[in-house]
Parts: structure tokens; C-alpha cells; sequence
């Protein structure tokens, strides 16, 4: 178990491992090809500022090499914003006076209608986390009605028990992300006061249970901002480390999102909460580089959180799939486009916008995983 693994770290002697890294470590780590842990500290640590240049050039080789010049395009479809846990950096947290929504039947085809018409064939289905009424039934509701749709259904949802998910995969789930948001065991505790998510244990151990269960694939990732980005960042690769090598039958991917501003409605109306930027561009885009020399063969994504500048921007700098055109709230593509949603987007280009933008860039947008092809084929 990685739960195990973990507790043979500590926090803060990681932190300052990071932080002391020297320039010399930097050229170590970029000299090599086959990089371990210590050389991925020395790629995110201060020291490698300096070397940006050099860490865009050997991702941009390594990710045409491996992924070629595509870039899949993904989109998500919120099915429910109901949650049973109290989240201090999520509009769905329970303590949240909005207004609740949990899409039927009839809702999710029109939702999933309104993204085939976008060209969409890759579909990320997303709850709050709430048992009772988004739990596995109503999930596997849901993937049986959008499975003849879709060629690639993922899932951002609640964690599950390992039968669960060995009860859903064959319904044609085919991707898990699971967030640990952060890997910091004080700040967790301090941003999950309430709710089945409050317990750390639980949820670091969802990535092992999806493995058993044999899962196509699974995405990781931390909230950047809830704790030290570059500590946070070390613990995912530790933990892309550990799931490589022990279920390698399974594809990963590895996300970054930053924390955006939340609409909030309390007793004087609906405010923002904004966290305000908590890593810059550049120290991003020296994060993203660092994860595709550590590991080539992880997929790197990068949501409509970041603004259209900056995702032009780096494109060619190792990421492999970008959603387009995204709506963070039940219903939000057709059913009830004005309602609240989970966090602000930042590029509201449509998916037709966007996939123009990846062929001027000398891509080619990819609409369909077709990896499932290799999947039991539904009637």
C-alpha cells in the first residue's frame, strides 16, 4: 500500500531536500535519461529557474516522441453538485447555501446531446460527494445511458470501495481521477473539517484500491495552493512512482490544478471567494517540464482553469489533453446554464475555437481515446 510507503517521509525534511537542491543537482538531474526522485526535486526546486529553457526543450522532445503531435480534447460533465463534506476551496462544499441539483434521466442526455454536438467524444463525468444520492447506483445509471454515446468515459467522483469499481469498469468506466489535494496531513485537516473526505487515510488509498480493481486508467493530482506547491508536487511523483511499478498494467495522467475563485452565497448574497494565484506561470510551466522528464509516458492535462494564454502557450511544452468549452455546474451546457458553479473557469473558448488553436500550433486535436477500442464493445 502507498499509505505505507508514505510514512516513510517527512514534510519538512522533503521541503528543505527541495529547497537546498543546487545548480549542480539541476544539470545532474538534466543529463540523465532514466531520472529518479532526488533528480525530480532538483527539477522543481529554485534552483532550476534558470534552466527553464532547457527543461522546455528536452519535454517538448520527449512528449512529441511518446504522444506524437496530438492533443486529446476532454470535456466535463457535472452530474450532480450535492456533497455531504465541507471543503474550504469548493462552491459544492455542504456549508454552501446554493441551490441543489442532481441531473436526471432525461438531463443527462440533453447534456450529453449538447457535448456530442460539440464533437466531444470523451466525457468526464463529475458529482460532489454525497453517498446517498450520487453513489453507485446512480452512477452506473449514468455510464450505461452515456456509454453508446461516448468512446471514453472518465469519472471525478467520490472515492469508492475496490468493489465499487470492479462493478462499474465493465459497465465501460474506463478512467478514475482522484485528487488527494493535498498531501500536507496539517493542511489537509484544516481544508476538510467535515465529511467522509476529512479522513486523509481513505482517500490516499483510493489509487491502490483502483489498481487492484483494474482500471484502464487513472488520474492524480494536488490542489496547487491548499500547501507548498513544490512539496505537494514531490508526493505525487512519489506516488506516480509507486503506482507505475506496482500496477503497470494501468495508464496514468496527472493534472494541475490551481485554485480559482468560488461563488460563495451567504446571508448578503452570492460573493466571490478568490485564493488568489498561488504559483506563477512560469513556476507552472517548470512543474509541468519536470513531470514529463521524470516519468515520458505519464499523459499531462491542463483544464479551462488557466487562461487562454497561457494554454496556447504551452501546448507544445508536454501536455497531452486540455478540455474546451467547460461548464462546472449540473446542467450547465443546455438544462441551467446560470447555475452556480464548482470554481471559475478562465478560457471560455468553445471547443471549435480551441481545436483551431491546436492546429496553428501544429498539432492535431483528437476527439476519441481510441484506446477503447481494446475495451469490451456495448451493444
Amino acid at each position: 500500500m502507498f499509505s505505507e510507503l508514505l510514512e516513510q517521509y517527512r514534510w519538512p525534511v522533503i521541503k528543505q531536500a527541495i529547497e537546498t537542491k543546487t545548480r549542480r543537482d539541476v544539470e545532474v538531474a538534466l543529463a540523465r535519461t532514466d531520472r529518479t526522485l532526488a533528480d525530480f526535486q532538483a527539477l522543481i526546486s529554485p534552483a532550476a529557474a534558470p534552466y527553464l529553457e532547457e527543461m522546455a526543450r528536452q519535454s517538448h522532445h520527449l512528449t512529441q516522441q511518446r504522444f506524437g503531435k496530438t492533443m486529446q480534447l476532454y470535456a466535463p460533465l457535472y452530474l450532480s453538485n450535492e456533497c455531504q463534506n465541507i471543503c474550504t476551496y469548493c462552491a459544492f462544499s455542504v456549508d454552501n447555501k446554493i441551490r441543489r441539483r442532481t441531473l436526471n434521466d432525461e438531463e443527462i442526455l440533453r447534456e450529453a446531446d449538447a457535448l456530442k454536438a460539440m464533437g466531444y467524444q470523451h466525457v468526464l463525468l463529475v458529482t460532489g460527494e454525497a453517498n446517498q444520492t450520487v453513489g453507485v447506483p446512480y452512477l452506473k445509471n449514468a455510464i450505461r445511458l452515456l456509454r453508446s454515446r461516448f468512446a471514453h468515459i472518465s469519472m471525478e467522483v467520490q472515492p469508492l470501495e475496490q468493489a465499487a469499481y470492479e462493478e462499474l469498469i465493465p459497465e465501460g468506466l474506463h478512467t478514475v481521477l482522484v485528487y488527494q489535494e493535498t498531501y500536507d496531513r496539517d493542511s489537509y485537516k484544516i481544508h476538510h473539517p467535515k465529511g467522509k473526505k476529512a479522513s486523509y487515510q481513505y482517500r490516499v488509498e483510493t489509487p491502490d484500491r483502483l489498481g487492484r480493481a483494474g482500471i484502464h486508467k487513472m488520474g492524480l493530482g494536488t490542489l496547487l495552493g491548499l500547501s507548498d506547491w513544490r512539496t505537494d508536487s514531490f508526493f505525487t511523483a512519489l506516488h506516480l512512482h509507486y503506482l507505475e511499478r506496482t500496477y503497470w498494467q494501468t495508464r496514468y495522467s496527472l493534472s494541475f490544478p490551481r485554485l480559482r475563485p468560488i461563488d460563495v452565497l451567504g446571508a448578503e448574497g452570492v460573493t466571490s471567494r478568490d485564493f488568489g494565484n498561488c504559483l506563477t506561470d512560469r513556476e507552472l510551466v517548470q512543474l509541468i517540464c519536470a513531470y514529463r522528464l521524470f516519468s515520458p509516458e505519464v499523459e499531462l492535462s491542463l483544464s479551462t482553469r488557466e487562461s487562454p494564454t497561457f494554454r496556447d502557450h504551452v501546448i507544445r511544452l508536454g501536455i497531452t489533453s486540455i478540455s474546451a468549452g467547460s461548464k462546472t455546474n449540473p446542467g450547465g451546457y443546455a438544462v441551467e446554464p446560470q447555475s452556480l458553479e464548482q470554481f471559475e473557469i478562465s478560457d471560455e473558448r468553445s471547443p471549435a475555437e480551441m481545436a483551431e488553436v491546436i492546429r496553428r500550433a501544429g498539432y492535431e486535436p483528437v476527439w476519441k481515446d481510441w484506446d477503447a477500442s481494446l475495451m469490451t464493445v456495448y451493444p
